[in-house]
Parts: C-alpha cells; sequence; structure tokens
C-alpha cells in the first residue's frame, strides 16, 4: 500500500491504554497491511517498556516530551508508513495537541488515528468512558481488543454508547492479535469527527482558468449589527472542545488518569 499521493511518510498515530495490545495488533497490520515497495518504522514513547512484539515493528527509535511539553522525535529515514505509539499512561488529549504540531513539522502527513481499547479494564472500571470517549473523539479507527471474558452486555452498552452519537470512526473486532482486513485499517481516509488535523485552505479564484471576481462594497452594504458575527463564526471553526481550557489553564473537558487504573 504505497503512499502514490504525496512523497510524505504517512503517519499514523496509536491511541490506547498500556497493556491494551496496540504493539501486537500493530504488527500484524505491519505484516499484512503493507506491500513488499512500503518500509515501515515506528516512534514508541520512552515510558513504555520493551515488548516481545519490538523486533516486528521495523526500525524502532523512542520518543520524549520536551521541558515544554512539546514531541522531541526525528522522522525516521526512509519510511514510508510511520506508526507513532502515544504513552499508554498519559493524557491521550495532550498527546494528541503535541502530535499535531509535532507532524506539521516533521515532515509527514496524517495517514489515520487509531485508538485500541483494552475491554477488560473498560469494564472493570466505569469511570474509564470518559478518558475512552477522548480518544474515540480523535480517531478513525477504534478496536476493540482484551474482549476475553467482558460481558455480552457491556460490550453492547459499550458501542452503543458511540453508536448513539453516530460518530463517522469505524468500529472492529480483534481476535488473537488481528483484524479481518489490515488494508482497510490502514487506509488514509479521515473518519473521525475532530476536526484539529483538518487543513483550511483559502481557494484561489484568479487561478486556472477562473475568471477574477471582483466585489466592491459600499458603506450601505454593511450592516453594523452584523459587524463582529462572522469573524467569531470564524474563530469557532476548527476549534476541538477537548483542546479548550479554562482560565488558568486547566482543561475545559477534564478526563481520567487513566494511569490510576492500570494494574489494578
Amino acid at each position: 500500500m504505497q503512499n502514490m499521493t504525496s512523497e510524505k511518510p504517512l503517519i499514523y498515530l496509536i491511541l490506547g491504554a498500556a497493556g491494551s495490545g496496540r504493539r501486537a495488533i500493530l504488527a500484524n497490520l505491519i505484516a499484512d497491511g503493507l506491500t513488499d515497495g512500503d518500509r515501515a518504522a515506528t516512534l514508541l514513547a520512552a515510558s513504555e517498556t520493551a515488548n516481545d512484539n519490538d523486533a516486528r515493528l521495523g526500525p524502532l527509535s523512542r520518543w520524549e516530551w520536551t521541558p515544554d511539553h512539546r514531541i522531541a522525535a526525528a522522522m525516521p529515514a526512509g519510511a514510508t508508513h510511520v506508526f507513532f505509539v502515544a504513552d499508554g499512561r498519559r493524557n491521550p488529549v495532550d498527546q494528541v495537541e503535541a502530535f499535531r504540531d509535532w507532524i506539521t513539522s516533521s515532515g509527514g502527513e496524517l495517514g489515520a488515528i487509531l485508538c485500541v481499547v483494552h475491554c477488560q479494564l473498560a469494564e472493570r472500571h466505569h469511570a474509564l468512558l470518559a478518558w475512552y470517549d477522548a480518544c474515540v473523539h480523535f480517531s478513525d479507527i477504534v478496536l476493540l481488543n482484551r474482549r476475553e471474558g467482558v460481558a455480552n452486555k457491556w460490550m453492547s452498552d459499550f458501542q452503543g454508547h458511540f453508536k448513539a452519537q453516530y460518530l463517522p470512526c469505524l468500529f472492529e473486532f480483534v481476535k488473537n492479535d488481528r483484524v479481518k482486513n489490515a488494508i482497510l485499517m490502514l487506509e488514509p481516509q479521515a473518519r473521525r469527527i475532530s476536526q484539529v488535523f483538518d487543513e483550511t485552505e483559502i481557494p484561489s479564484f484568479t487561478s486556472g482558468h477562473t475568471p477574477k471576481i471582483e466585489i466592491e462594497i459600499t458603506d450601505e452594504d454593511i450592516d453594523e449589527d452584523e459587524i463582529g458575527e462572522d469573524d467569531e463564526d470564524e474563530e469557532q471553526i476548527g476549534e476541538d472542545p477537548y483542546f479548550a481550557r479554562r482560565p488558568g489553564g486547566r482543561r475545559e473537558k477534564e478526563i481520567p488518569d487513566v494511569a490510576k487504573f492500570l494494574d489494578t
């Protein structure tokens, strides 16, 4: 699955809690979703412990946090597909926000954002539903993993919670660390509800064969009561509710600290 639309490497962000099986699934995606002409590489959070699947992830390097909460990571040389594995013990919203800035400066192009759900963990701790709400909000693909022993009713309720929101992302089951269609999972198609990675382009009316249109505005055309309304609407475009902050810096939409629920 070569990137035919751009010479930039495709970057995939992998969200999910530590222990959810992300690297085992990622190994499957690389093996079954890429072709011989594709070259995979993985950027793994420095805090993530070593894993038996690491040898199957292509050249692997670590990314770190800078003192000012930015991502420090070098783009792997020669890779066509780079898999950026988030820190599974830290706030995913903070990481998505930093990842957005990093990918802009890295020379890469966003392929897709995948979230791996640790169903056993989420069933044990209902409070984590808000954590997964945030992850799913940014995701194109949601992979339901670690389902062994999970009650059917919980699985139905968990999926129903998101189906009721009519989200555009895809939900897929994982079995034995494998997905049914790895190629589809890596398709660079935006299915997420968040618009923080969308590029806002101003159309050019003077290029090609499109005639130049000149509009003259007089004082009579201006309604003073409407001044500022359009500007206010423009400021709202692309603003993500999870990125919004209160005075003082705290997020308006706060989510649980997933680290408090791991290993419990």
